[in-house]
């Protein structure tokens, strides 16, 4: 049982470095990724920082407020836009031939998807990084978090992390090209526009509350904003929790599937 488990270990940290090696090499999608998160920082700090804030408070214009409220939001947008190069690296190997390649060989099946896994998971983090570097260059604050909230922040950040590149993988093995892999992966990208980034739920038209409510962005920004700033998380804790081992449940059994399918 310890050697399985030895070699293992040992065939995903191969395929992890793989993949790092392999992001290395093409910076300009990381790049990509996490430019979308930092201009739409600025943009919403600096253009419609006011009148965004005035709008939320109902009061004088803060954009400082407004910041807060703005960044957790960000900061799990910049999760789930990294495994979008993920469905499309999986693709890439899929096409490629290179996946076909790693089933014959004598290596633990399933440390090809884990090094895919920890590879986006890695580089989310960093990402997060890299965004809330420049959230508190513009003036974002978290004074109010203890240690304890600030653990379970990155926690929550990790655990989001996971079960989003669980599900790209899954999306990038059945993908038949990149191009489609990059268009499945749509939803991860545009869902955090639809819920409580950018704006309280209760400021949306009626008909549109429930389409932000219950989706899985608005519980986990919710949560992470709660942890950060100190505002009522209520059930969203709870709900953040389910839809991340939700979603790493179904990303990890339906990429198993595929990936143990008799190739075509």
């Amino acid at each position: 049982m310890s050697t399985a488990l030895s070699l293992a270990v040992r065939d995903s940290s191969t395929m992890l470095r793989r993949n790092l090696l392999h992001a290395r090499r093409y910076p300009s999608l990381t790049l990509n990724i996490l430019l979308t998160p930092i201009v739409l920082l600025l943009l919403f700090v600096y253009v419609f920082g006011d009148v965004m804030s005035a709008g939320i408070g109902g009061g004088p214009a803060d954009r400082t407020a407004y910041i807060g409220y703005l960044v957790p939001g960000i900061l799990l947008m910049t999760i789930g836009a990294t495994p979008a190069g993920t469905a499309i690296s999986v693709t890439m190997d899929m096409t490629e031939g290179i996946m076909a390649r790693f089933r014959t060989m004598a290596i633990h099946r399933g440390s090809v998807l884990i090094g895919h896994v920890v590879g986006s998971v890695l580089q989310a983090v960093a990402g997060v990084l890299v965004v809330g570097a420049v959230a508190v260059a513009v003036g974002f604050r978290s004074t109010d978090a203890t240690a304890l909230e600030w653990l379970a922040a990155f926690g929550l950040t990790v655990l989001v992390a996971v079960a989003l590149s669980w599900v790209a993988v899954g999306l990038g093995l059945a993908s038949p090209n990149a191009e489609a892999a990059s268009n499945n992966a749509m939803p991860l990208i545009i869902l955090p526009f639809i819920s409580s980034a950018f704006v309280p739920i209760d400021a949306m038209p009626g008909w549109f509350q429930p389409i932000a409510e219950y989706q899985p962005f608005t519980p986990l920004i919710e949560t992470l904003r709660g942890l950060l700033l100190g505002t009522e998380i209520g059930h969203s804790g709870w709900l953040a929790v389910a839809w991340c081992l939700a979603l790493t449940a179904l990303g990890f059994f339906w990429s198993r599937a595929l990936f143990n399918r008799d190739p075509a």
